[in-house]
């Protein structure tokens, strides 16, 4: 089957062409207008490889009243994301080949979207023994990305038992980095908000201290570490000396820590308490210079559900999380592009190239060019759309971002040439 996408600008430059995917990859790019069993027209917008995301919360098996598989791949096509990785937050826990592999399955029926399972660094994500990485590896789920969810490994023994077999079984471990005990009963940033409002807060030093022991265990063993939805100036500067120092570290960051601070918990909506705590305003400045100039790599949406009724309680009774499918594409935008700062190549590097690469994807974030991967998204540059709750394809609605008007919006994603969502 042959689908022509007319007149759209590959990542926004030069004069509009003609894009002919055909049994999955791309065929044909240029201005003579071939023939298809399918054509849709771009009117001009914004051509870019589908996005991934390294981090979202799916909810199967067990938390399927928040989200199941069909509603956050429906999300994640409405949101131009073609693979989205399903952290191990579930019931029971991802950390045998065949939970893994009937997420695997499911999906691939679906069609919507690419969901990689990502298994627990240890067996029931209880810190005690390692799950087995290399059965997991080389089951059919092939999973490479492994993490404890929002849970960093606790014992130092344990972290450094999973760096060795990382590095033997080819697979990144991928940290949350919270101290338990500096972030016990916390709840927001430790800082002047936090202390106005009467709030328990989470030092950075929380954040940065598992950082840097995990820095240095990675280096000791070789090993793949990728510092999952970073939060802290500090953090930054501990990616930034690792890089330098050539040990195997990369980092991500969710797209709310790069426009929302925690002064917004002054009003104790509790819709603004997620996990890492949203930081003062010079992290969030640090953040998005760090993604700027390279030090941190990519973006996730860290989408997490959460029901209505574990929101609308007391700040530090609610669940933390907020989701974000549908909304980082155009948060980008709005950051990056409309501001001047970056260019629609920089979206594409920082959400669609750089998470494929660290997770070693072979047919996702792909440059758009003659034989890659027809997965790709059109966006709307001036779609000027405003996000409703009963528009959103996600189970959920916990954002902050309801009655929020954004320019760029999702027109068409197309998963191996097929379309999963369109406007």
């Amino acid at each position: 089957m042959k689908t022509l996408i007319k007149n759209v600008r590959p990542y926004g430059e030069g004069e509009a062409v003609n894009v002919l995917l055909s049994d999955g990859v791309i065929e044909y790019i240029g201005a003579e207008e071939k023939k298809a069993d399918e054509v849709y027209d771009g009117s001009n917008n914004v051509l870019l490889p589908g996005m991934v995301d390294l981090s979202a919360n799916l909810g199967e098996p067990g938390e399927e009243e928040n989200e199941d598989l069909r509603s956050g791949s429906q999300a994640a096509a409405k949101g131009g994301i073609t693979a989205v990785f399903a952290q191990p937050n579930t019931n029971p826990v991802i950390d045998e080949p065949v939970i893994a592999e009937a997420i695997t399955l499911k999906s691939s029926e679906l069609g919507l979207c690419d969901v990689i399972p990502v298994p627990s660094i240890t067996k029931g994500r209880k810190g005690e023994k390692l799950s087995e990485f290399g059965l997991l590896r080389d089951s059919f789920a092939h999973t490479r990305f492994f993490s404890e969810g929002k849970k960093s490994v606790a014992n130092s023994v344990i972290m450094r038992r999973a760096m060795e077999y990382a590095h033997g079984t080819d697979v990144v471990i991928s940290e949350f980095c919270q101290e338990e005990k500096l972030s016990e009963n916390a709840y927001a940033h430790e800082g002047v908000y936090s202390g106005k409002a009467g709030i328990r807060g989470i030092p950075r030093s929380a954040e940065e201290s598992i950082a840097a022991r995990d820095v240095l265990l990675a280096r000791e063993f070789d090993a793949e570490l990728h510092l999952a939805t970073i939060s802290s100036k500090g953090t930054v500067e501990i990616v930034q000396h690792a890089k330098e120092d050539k040990t195997k570290v990369t980092a991500s960051v969710a797209a709310h820590n790069l426009v929302l601070d925690d002064s917004t918990i002054a009003g104790y909506d509790a819709i603004y308490k997620v996990l890492p705590p949203l930081r003062a305003e010079e992290d969030k400045k640090a953040l998005v210079e760090a993604l700027l100039d390279g030090t941190i790599d990519c973006v996730v949406s860290d989408h997490t559900p959460v029901s209505r009724e574990h929101k609308a309680v007391e700040f530090d009774r609610a669940t933390p999380g907020m989701i974000g499918l549908e909304t980082t594409l155009p948060l980008l935008a709005e950051t990056f592009v409309e501001s001047g700062k970056a260019d629609w190549h920089f979206i594409a590097k920082i959400f669609s190239e750089k998470p494929a690469e660290i997770a070693g994807l072979e047919d996702q974030g792909k440059k758009i060019e003659v034989g890659a991967p027809a997965n790709l998204t059109v966006v709307n540059e001036d779609g000027n759309w405003t996000v409703e709750e009963d528009a959103l394809a996600s189970k959920s609605s916990n954002t902050p971002f309801l009655g929020k008007k954004f320019k760029a919006q999702v027109q068409l994603t197309f998963l191996r040439g097929n379309v999963t969502y369109q406007a």
